[in-house]
């Protein structure tokens, strides 16, 4: 994806990374990797979700970078890593271990962030020996681990085949979104974002989703329609947080509860009022502080590893 085809100014424009990087995964697919912020900084690596690219995520690059080291990658497909015909969750999970891999020293300890299909990613790598050495603690955000099609709330109609069928052939389409018009920002701000999200925060989300190929849009919609994941949930066993918008259609807050119920270590839910499924964008705030409490207590090492963690800790924010 062009730099273009993002917002150019304000707190969504993607900031220069400090360096970038091609990563190889196992299959040779190639994937597109920014560094921000001082060598030596604590890390954090963000993953993102469907149809989006690292510019995703440049409200916390642009606040997190002055004292992190803040790692970025595009998911294959997406921004300016190349299509591949893998397109599975076990190739998710290649992505993420050779990001790891290639961008950490051997033993380094990371918070690893996800966003809706990022967070996918996580649960599918969850027991992989690399994402075991190098995850201090998750933030999962606006995710799911299976049953996406069926729960989703995109189809204003009741629960059950039809909405389960209407949903997963809109979600699945092979049409294109055409340029960023007025009535496509009002489609794309119902479907993902909450009803009080401001315009510019609608643009931002506008301009990445339509950036992605048709085709990628098309072939990673069939792999999350039959997505199971839930045993990768309870493998992963680091201090995780889940994040999730009260308002989220796209995957609605009985997944993040269900997550919570599933997950060997939770150490909180946060649940935000009138917040859709772009919690980055639309709450960047709060999830930069997140990832800043999580650094400081699971990679600064402020809290040592017997320290007890709830196995349910629901909180509200704005």
């Amino acid at each position: 994806m062009s730099r273009l085809t993002s917002v150019t100014s304000g707190p969504y424009a993607p900031p220069a990374p400090a360096r970038t990087l091609t990563v190889v995964s196992a299959d040779g697919a190639r994937l597109h990797v920014e560094v921000h912020g001082p060598e030596g900084a604590p890390p954090v690596v963000l993953s993102h979700g469907w149809t989006c690219s690292t510019a995703f995520w440049a409200a916390q690059i642009r606040e997190l970078a002055a004292d992190h080291r803040v790692i970025a990658y595009d998911q294959r497909g997406h921004g300016r890593s190349p299509a591949s015909s893998a397109c599975t969750t076990d190739a998710l999970a290649d992505d993420l271990e050779a990001v790891l891999a290639q961008t950490l020293e051997p033993g380094e300890r990371a918070v690893v962030v996800g966003h809706s299909m990022g967070g996918m990613t996580v649960m599918a790598a969850s027991a992989r020996p690399r994402f075991r050495e190098h995850a201090a603690a998750v933030l999962l955000c606006s995710t799911g681990s299976s049953r996406l099609v069926a729960e989703s709330r995109v189809v204003p109609l009741r629960a059950g085949r039809v909405r389960t069928w209407i949903t997963g052939h809109i979600l699945g389409s092979r049409a294109p979104l055409g340029p960023v018009t007025p009535v496509a920002k009002r489609i794309l701000k119902y479907a993902t974002m909450g009803a009080g999200s401001a315009p510019h925060m609608v643009e931002a989300c506008a301009r990445i989703v339509h950036a992605c190929p048709r085709a990628v849009r098309h072939a990673w919609a069939a792999v999350l329609s039959a997505l199971d994941l839930d045993r990768g949930v309870r493998e992963l066993h680091v201090p995780t947080e889940v994040v999730h918008g009260a308002s989220d259609r796209l995957t609605p807050p009985v997944h993040a509860r269900a997550l919570v119920a599933s997950l060997p270590r939770c150490i909180g839910l946060t649940e935000l009022p009138g917040v859709g499924h772009m919690t980055p964008i639309e709450a960047p705030e709060l999830m930069t502080g997140k990832i800043r409490e999580l650094v400081t207590t699971y990679v600064k090492g402020n809290t040592p590893e017997s320290h007890p963690t709830p196995a349910q800790q629901i909180k509200e924010g704005a």
